[in-house]
């Protein structure tokens, strides 16, 4: 970018940030996430350390929290309210922890080696406590940084706050205040149900509940605070280190989060940031990352602060689930169906603990309905295993030279004209003879879920169609080493390995072998039941249309769409020829187990296991699968942000279990 471009972004990045921060501070409101509004504010951050003269004393880097509401009495800190600088990778952490040695080191003669204490980040509202002899006297949010909101009432109400302290001492100490995840769910279903609109997330319900101005209603709200700095203190100079401040806190009858160590390297500092990013969701309440703080109270003190944070400590965050980029163009993928996806290729990012440069827009409807454009900044979200998608444009962010997107009007891969089906948002290319349709073709065939053959990605199939070594999916199980060892990138350990695989993969199950075929509107669940059902292909080239309809979750249009598969001429003689090269059909053995004979459906994403896994799990266990909720289903395991599922399933009172009782069942 030119530097007038960057000046220009520096100030819309600004405007959109204190845009988000007033709503959110100041009237409860959010629009975005707090990891999307943390992707702005680091973007920010890094444009400015690059370009310094672009920095003014009113950008959002330069300044702690916004403004106090003015329906509550203010009071001044006695001190100042600092917030944590956030580092998201870990050279960043590298380079805090070379930064710091340096300058302790200059007023030392040799290196110094720094301890470190790690506490859990825990996302909640800010809470400042001061104590007289020994008595909470006010308790007030962090505001502006030197003064703040008087919420002593409403804090009285949350019990792991003491009223008295076990020592008759004047302190001034800060925590977090949070609503647990059991009560948040339960407040979001009551207003649910009461037509009010759900919090967006713990923090945002916490903040809303502290400044209510009848403490009754803040007393219902159930939330509950971690004490973690002694922020003021009279004469308790033998107080050392961070982590011995904590546990004199304890002493005083504060509530401390326990999960915090002493770390003495940067190694131990990742382990313990790894840990807990894998193990979060274990525990009651939001953690977005971990606080890394130079132990030593005196290393402390000659660190010292910047004009907004402690120079001596660091906010480790999480990998976000939701962050910000730009869509740097549009292009259209061709499905094995022939169905037309816009997929946005994006300035790459981190989110979700990888990084991401492609993600799907579904189709022309939803392109229309997020108005998204070429060079637009955008809101991605990715969650575990989740194909990552656009769920939100920040228009405050356009220049004006945005470039609107249409899916074009011919393949752009044959150049066949597209079409669109009556009923259906997706436009597909109708010549089956589309070269690109049939390589997603052979990509699906050979895929994990169909015929698993290890090795055999994307580019080797092109590479091999390129080749003319294969056209088809039965031409695949005639390949030797001879044919593979003369192509580029196929020595010969690669071409035994690929040819042991495919022979490895020619036993295969009735539901992998349908879901390989590629059939319209047929998933891998549908597959499975359909094999259940029918027991073996010639039964699938003898039912009719009606009868297909009769199976349970078999619509009109899946009937037509098996139902000619397996009437068109050139399907049957592929499906003749892959059992003429030693494909055989094996049982699927089903265990009558734990889960004999419950069905179950999954929605949402599972934190300790992939849904892919769950699934294979159930059916070891003799449960049945399903992709759609029905009258016959068990249970709905309900994951980390549950869709549409959870509201059908309670609608026709299936059994809702969260994936901590469904880990019990299947222990």
């Amino acid at each position: 970018m030119k530097r007038q471009e960057i000046k220009t972004r520096i100030e819309k990045l600004k405007k959109e940030i204190n845009h988000h921060r007033y709503l959110y501070h100041v009237l409860d409101r959010q629009e975005i996430s707090d990891a999307a509004l943390d992707s702005l504010k680091h973007e920010l951050y890094e444009l400015e350390q690059k370009y310094p003269e672009f920095i003014t004393t009113d950008s959002p880097t330069q300044r702690i929290g916004g403004k106090p509401l003015d329906k509550f009495k203010k009071i001044r800190h006695k001190v100042p309210q600092w917030s944590f600088n956030d580092a998201f990778e870990k050279k960043e952490i590298m380079d805090f922890d070379k930064r710091l040695k340096k300058i302790l080191k200059s007023e030392n003669t040799g290196d110094v080696n720094i301890d470190y204490n790690c506490e859990l980040k825990i996302d909640g509202l800010h809470i400042v406590l001061t104590y007289e002899n020994g008595v909470l006297i006010s308790g007030a949010t962090r505001g502006d940084g030197k003064v703040g909101e008087d919420v002593t009432q409403n804090i009285k109400t949350i019990e792991s706050i003491p009223l008295k302290i076990k020592q008759d001492i004047n302190i001034v100490v800060e925590g977090e205040i949070f609503m647990s995840k059991t009560v948040f769910e339960k407040l979001n279903k009551q207003r649910e149900k009461s037509g009010e609109s759900k919090f967006a997330n713990p923090r945002n319900a916490a903040a809303g509940a502290i400044r209510q101005l009848d403490p009754k209603i803040m007393e219902e709200r159930k939330l509950d605070c971690f004490l973690y700095d002694l922020s003021y203190s009279e004469n308790l100079d033998f107080i050392e280190n961070q982590s011995d401040e904590l546990e004199f806190l304890k002493e005083l009858g504060f509530k401390v989060n326990n999960h915090y160590k002493k770390c003495k390297n940067i190694d131990e500092i990742y382990k313990f940031w790894e840990y807990w990013m894998k193990n979060k969701e274990k525990e009651d309440y939001w953690i977005d990352g971990v606080v890394i703080k130079v132990d030593s109270r005196e290393f402390q003190d000659r660190i010292g602060y910047t004009g907004k944070a402690p120079r001596w400590a660091i906010a480790y965050k999480f990998p976000a689930e939701q962050t910000t980029t730009i869509i740097e163009d549009i292009q259209v993928q061709i499905g094995r169906t022939g169905a037309l996806t816009p997929v946005a290729h994006l300035r790459p990012v981190n989110v979700a603990g990888s990084t991401v440069s492609r993600a799907t827009l579904h189709n022309q409807d939803e392109i229309e309905r997020l108005d998204v454009r070429i060079g637009d900044t955008v809101v991605i979200q990715k969650a575990g295993d989740i194909i990552p998608e656009i769920i939100s444009v920040v228009k405050g962010l356009r220049k004006g030279d945005e470039k609107k997107y249409s899916i074009p009007n011919t393949c752009p891969y044959c150049k066949t004209e597209v079409f669109r089906p009556e009923g259906e948002v997706a436009y597909y290319c109708p010549n089956k003879n589309c070269f690109q349709m049939e390589l997603r073709k052979l990509s699906h065939f050979v895929s994990k879920k169909a015929f698993n053959i290890e090795g055999f990605g994307p580019n080797k199939i092109k590479q091999l169609v390129d080749e003319g070594l294969i056209s088809n999916f039965a031409d695949i199980f005639e390949l030797k080493r001879g044919d593979l060892e003369p192509l580029d990138r196929f020595a010969q350990k690669a071409a035994d390995n690929l040819v042991e695989a495919i022979e490895k993969s020619k036993n295969i199950t009735l539901g992998r072998f349908i879901y390989a075929l590629g059939i319209r509107h047929v998933g891998e669940e549908m597959a499975l039941e359909l094999s259940r059902q029918l027991e073996s292909i010639e039964k699938f080239k003898n039912i009719s249309k009606e009868e297909l309809e009769h199976i349970e979750g078999i619509g009109s249009k899946v009937a037509e769409s098996i139902f000619e598969y397996f009437h068109n001429s050139e399907n049957l003689l592929i499906i003749k020829e892959l059992f003429n090269r030693g494909i055989k059909i094996k049982k699927e053995i089903k265990i009558k187990k734990k889960l004999g004979g419950r069905s179950f459906v999954i929605t949402g994403s599972l934190k300790s296991m992939s849904r892919d896994v769950a699934k294979e799990k159930i059916r070891y266990l003799g449960g049945d699968i399903h992709s759609s909720i029905s009258k016959n289903t068990d249970y709905l395991i309900a994951g980390k942000k549950a869709g549409s599922k959870l509201q059908k399933a309670e609608k026709l009172g299936i059994k809702v279990i969260a994936e901590d009782e469904f880990l019990g069942m299947i222990e």
